[in-house]
């Protein structure tokens, strides 16, 4: 009887364990997906942010040239 006590502790622990497991998946996955969705977001400013940087590079440029065409 001793054994099936036993036992009966193991698997309520394990049942546990499994259970807080599951939990600190799914709390994970959302963490990740989250984290996902920045790094998205992150992405995105990037590029709108290189896009600017050469926007405003090549007006550079431009006036450059324009300035070095000015002088005699």
């Amino acid at each position: 009887m001793e054994t099936l006590k036993n036992l009966e502790t193991q698997i309520s622990g394990a049942i546990e364990k499994i259970r807080l497991l599951r939990d600190a998946k799914t709390s994970l996955e959302k963490r990740v997906a989250e984290l996902e969705s920045m790094v998205d977001q992150k992405n995105e400013e990037l590029q709108r942010i290189t896009g600017e940087k050469n926007s405003i590079r090549e007006q550079i440029e431009g006036l450059l040239n324009e300035l070095q065409n000015l002088e005699p």
